[in-house]
Parts: structure tokens; C-alpha cells; sequence
């Protein structure tokens, strides 16, 4: 039986801290599943732009003994030159799984529906996964662990922050969104993350109350990839949720900073901390591969048995 990767909430709480270990093992340099992907070629579907999303993944299929087969929408049209059913029954034919970047969540949950392989969501308009999987295990290197955590995420409530939601689904956080009241993370993961209860979860408008005493500052651009007409809108909701040194000195002393990338030096975040002695921007960037290398292990460990 396959298993899919579209939203954290896809794994349990132990499989989350399972996979985080496999990573740390990779990393380390652990070769037991050099050669997982042996001979099977991994299809890549991408319908926007990627740097971080795609060498990532291309290495670490590589480096898992894969294929990796690019696929731009221009080739593929999903759901407009043959159906979402048809291509997903296609590929599972030639392929040992997916892995797509696109805009539409539903698309990639009809996508996984109708494939017999599994399939990895690389990025939709509401969850980016493999991104907060990745800044976990960069959190549980710099900081020892991942429970308990003080998270202030500052700016747009997008597809990160409702992945961070998610997390606090699974692992225990104080996660603090700091966000004005036009932007919010979306209702329904939202609620779902409160009705389980597991975390302390905070919206606020007040970036200092979001950052006070926090163990992680964390931001993304404040109009996200497709949504670059409202750039001067959401620059004149978020601009008080800029993170500068003064906002950073409200942080716990030894916080980290972070930034899924690309970021809009001067806006969102200022050069002085992106380039500064708390920020771990770049740390979380090399996680993306062996964040994702171990999540592809796991989803071919499940087939395998």
C-alpha cells in the first residue's frame, strides 16, 4: 500500500521524529539507503518556478541511486490536456513516484487519489511541508531539540504557515503568527490545530508580543509566488512585521532566525540579521535535501514493507 507526503499531518508524531533521525543519519553520512531508488525514476512535476525545491530534490534522488525526470507544465497540463486521472494512472506506469510543485492543493490531493505510487507535495498555495520538515530539523540542530519550542512567525499567513500549524498538530509548540488582521493562515488548519489542543497557538497583530522571548523568528516574502500584484498591498499590511535587530533584541538571547527563501532583502527581513550571528537562513536551505531524502525513504521503506 502507497503512502503520500502532502501535509504533515501525513505522518504521525513518531514517524515526524523518525524521519528527522533519518535525516541527522544521512547527513552524517549513513550510505544503508544509498541505493533505495536504485534503477526507479522519480517524476518532477513543476508548475512554478524552483531553485531550492528542485536541485534538492534532483540531488537527492541522485544521491539515493535514482532518476529524476523533469516535467513542466507546459508538458504535462494537468487537468487540461488529459485528465488528472489519466496522467496520475500514466505515470504510475513508468515511474516509483512524484514529486510536484504546483498551485492548486487540490490538484496534487487528485493527483495522489488516483496514483498507485507515492507522491510528494513539493509545494501548493496551501501547505509547503517538506519546507517546515526541513526548518524542524534545523531548529533540532541548533537548538537540541524540537518539543516545546517558542516559534514567532512574522508576516503573511501562507502556505508556511499553515505547514507550521500542521507541525503544531504533531509536535508540541508555542507557536506565536504574527500577522496583521487582513492575513490571516487559513481557517480550517487553523481550527484543526487548536481543536487537537497539542500546542499553544497565538495569532496577534503585535510583532513584539509574537517575538518576546522566543526561541525562533521566523518570516517569508509577504506576497508569495502568484500573488505578486498584491506586493504593494501586503507591503503596507506587513511592514510593521519586519524583522530587524530591534525587533530580534526582544528575542531570547541565543534565538536563531529563519527564512525558507527566496527572501526580499529589506522588506521582510533586513541584510543586518539575514547576514547576521542568529541567523541559520542557509542551514535551513542544505536541509531541504536531507530532509527529503529521508522523506522519500520512508514513503518507499512503506511500500517495500
Amino acid at each position: 500500500m502507497t503512502k503520500d507526503f502532502l501535509k504533515i499531518t501525513d505522518f504521525t508524531a513518531e514517524e515526524i521524529k523518525e524521519t528527522f533521525q533519518l535525516a541527522i543519519n544521512l547527513k552524517g553520512g549513513e550510505s544503508e539507503y544509498s541505493k533505495i531508488l536504485s534503477g526507479k525514476t522519480v517524476a518532477c512535476i513543476f508548475t512554478k518556478p524552483s531553485l531550492r525545491t528542485r536541485v534538492s530534490f534532483e540531488t537527492g534522488i541522485y544521491q539515493l541511486g535514482g532518476y529524476s525526470l523533469y516535467i513542466t507544465d507546459k508538458e504535462i497540463q494537468l487537468g487540461v490536456r488529459e485528465s488528472i486521472y489519466d496522467a496520475a494512472k500514466v505515470l504510475s506506469r513508468f515511474v516509483a513516484m512524484i514529486m510536484i510543485r504546483t498551485f492548486s492543493h487540490k490538484d496534487v490531493e487528485q493527483l495522489a487519489e488516483h496514483s498507485d505510487v507515492p507522491v510528494i507535495n513539493g509545494l501548493t498555495d496551501l501547505t509547503h511541508p517538506c519546507q517546515v520538515m526541513g526548518d524542524m530539523l534545523t531548529i533540532k540542530e541548533h537548538l537540541g531539540k524540537v518539543e516545546n519550542v517558542k516559534i514567532a512567525y512574522l508576516g503573511d499567513g501562507n502556505n508556511v504557515t499553515n505547514s507550521w500549524l500542521n507541525m503544531a498538530s504533531r509536535i508540541p509548540l508555542d507557536l506565536r503568527i504574527g500577522t496583521s488582521p487582513k492575513t490571516p493562515p487559513d481557517a480550517t488548519i487553523l481550527k484543526k490545530a487548536r481543536e487537537i489542543g497539542l500546542s499553544k497557538i497565538t495569532i496577534t497583530n503585535d510583532p513584539n508580543e509574537a517575538v518576546s522571548g522566543v526561541d525562533v523568528i521566523y518570516t517569508d516574502v509577504w506576497a508569495s509566488m502568484g500573488q505578486k500584484d498584491k506586493a504593494a498591498e501586503k507591503a503596507e499590511l506587513l511592514s510593521r512585521f519586519q524583522i530587524n535587530d530591534e525587533l530580534v533584541a526582544k528575542a531570547d538571547a541565543n534565538c536563531i532566525v529563519m527564512h525558507c527563501l527566496p527572501a526580499n532583502r529589506g522588506e521582510e527581513i533586513t541584510d543586518s540579521v539575514m547576514d547576521g550571528k542568529h541567523s541559520v537562513v542557509f542551514d535551513q536551505a542544505e536541509n531541504r535535501l536531507h530532509i527529503q531524502k529521508a522523506i522519500m525513504i520512508q514513503l518507499m521503506r512503506n511500500i517495500n514493507g
